[in-house]
């Protein structure tokens, strides 16, 4: 192990190693794992440090430890479609967690590459800056030096910009969307939104209670505009959700002109635009011309996080929002989010430095490596259409014959695979033929056999 890492974080280096051991073990039995002691020589780190790391592994119910006798792998079967909970969305996170198992369903493009090490080393820095005593006890809109360096990083012009108490930043995406639509007034009317659609945004928009219409796009990420048009005409649309720049999951990207026209028709009527930024600066060519770009700025809200792009270490989500300031303040004051300045303010280092800019060309890169490896593997087999996307992390994949994926989804558990259905990506039961295909894989493993298995099961399927 590099003993240059920091002995506050070693542990997470051990639990990583520890969760490859375990699900490259050829036994899908229980197995005993090596001691405290052993590990700790092994690795180079301190036995308190091992020990912490088993403590999560024994939280997740990966491994049991047993008095006198050590730490044994737990015997898990992966559950079928029909155990436990009904809920395919959640048969696939419940799968995906299972020791052993090769996720193919994954949405995490800072797999490939974070920059969660220089995020840790920030904030180590900044703590010894910044005494804890000194530091207010919560921050309800968040930390004003994270906030002004998002309202400066979404800044184009002098008609396009944004102020600092314009940003509100929030613990995750679920919080941050949940109170923008109570700010806004939003809950139980009527959204329209891209098909398909992130599985985040179709089940806040559900918990708030909001009947949702599924505009489609076409396999160039188009919509058809005159039937977006008399939808907007004939239902009482409050609120349209899009993609900011690639579509999530389908990968295409709206022409600018579309864009502008469907900014216009929303203008009109005075109808809310929620720009889904997650994937905004994923585009494999940008710069990708925005909604935000033609947008109404007083019925804007654009909204992100910060994991896709740093990794795990920065859960936290945000929304800009030049319109209803105050209702927005109530609900966030209300709410009193207690996130670590910290941490926020290392953040907003990474943004200010360039550093988030120069590891956004790195990660592109990467992502289109990938995807192109991953693209050779999908054209050896003849079971779907491949359409390459244009940015993200996922293709978009649709059987060349009927086929319901949530079946095949059920044959591969056996096969220890795991992939997310077309049907995640809608609430009505659309793009039953369809699957999200990740390529920011671990490529140590055997993705050409995972890939070869899925060819497979479709072929097997009814």
């Amino acid at each position: 192990m590099d003993t240059a890492n920091d002995a506050s974080f070693a542990y997470q280096a051990v639990y990583r190693y520890l969760v490859e051991l375990i699900e490259t073990s050829p036994s899908a039995g229980e197995r005993q794992l090596p001691s405290l002691r052993q590990l700790a020589r092994r690795l180079g780190v301190s036995v308190s440090t091992t020990k912490y790391a088993y403590a999560l592994l024994e939280d997740e119910g990966r491994v049991q430890a047993r008095p006198k006798r050590g730490y044994f792998t737990q015997a898990v079967a992966a559950p079928l479609l029909s155990e436990g909970s009904p809920d395919l969305l959640d048969q696939v996170f419940a799968n995906a967690r299972q020791p052993g198992m090769l996720a193919l369903s994954s949405d995490a493009p800072a797999m490939l590459l974070s920059l969660e090490n220089p995020l840790l080393m920030m904030e180590r820095e900044l703590a010894r800056q910044y005494p804890r005593a000194l530091t207010p006890l919560y921050l309800p809109f968040g930390e004003p030096e994270l906030r002004a360096a998002l309202a400066a990083r979404y800044t184009q012009s002098t008609h396009r910009y944004w102020q600092a108490e314009q940003v509100y930043i929030g613990s995750d995406l679920h919080s941050v969307l949940d109170l923008s639509l109570s700010a806004l007034a939003l809950r139980g009317t009527l959204a329209l939104v891209e098909s398909p659609c992130s599985w985040a945004v179709l089940r806040q928009l559900q918990a708030a209670n909001i009947r949702v219409i599924e505009m489609p796009l076409g396999a160039g990420g188009r919509f058809d505009l005159p039937a977006f048009q008399a939808l907007l005409e004939r239902e009482p649309i409050r609120l349209v959700v899009l993609s900011s720049s690639v579509n999530v999951p389908q990968g295409g990207v709206m022409p600018a002109q579309d864009k502008q026209q469907i900014c216009r028709w929303l203008a009109e009527r005075d109808i809310w635009l929620f720009e889904n930024d997650t994937y905004g600066e994923l585009c494999f060519e940008p710069p990708a011309a925005r909604y935000r770009d033609f947008a109404d700025p007083q019925k804007l809200l654009v909204f992100s996080t910060f994991d896709k792009v740093i990794g795990a270490e920065a859960p936290y989500a945000y929304v800009l929002c030049r319109g209803q300031g105050p209702q927005l303040q109530r609900v966030f004051l209300e709410r009193g989010f207690r996130l670590s300045p910290t941490r926020q303010k290392a953040i907003a280092k990474l943004l200010t430095s360039g550093r988030i800019d120069q590891h956004l060309l790195m990660l592109r890169a990467a992502l289109r490596e990938r995807m192109t490896r991953m693209e050779a593997l999908l054209e050896t087999h003849g079971e779907w259409h491949v359409v390459e996307p244009h940015g993200g992390a996922s293709f978009w994949l649709e059987a060349r014959r009927p086929v319901d994926m949530g079946h095949v989804f059920e044959r591969l558990l056996a096969q220890r695979v795991v992939i997310a259905p077309g049907q995640l990506f809608s609430l009505h039961g659309n793009w039953p033929h369809h699957l999200r295909l990740s390529y920011t894989l671990d490529w140590s493993k055997d993705i050409a056999q995972a890939v070869q298995l899925l060819a497979q099961a479709i072929r097997q399927s009814p």
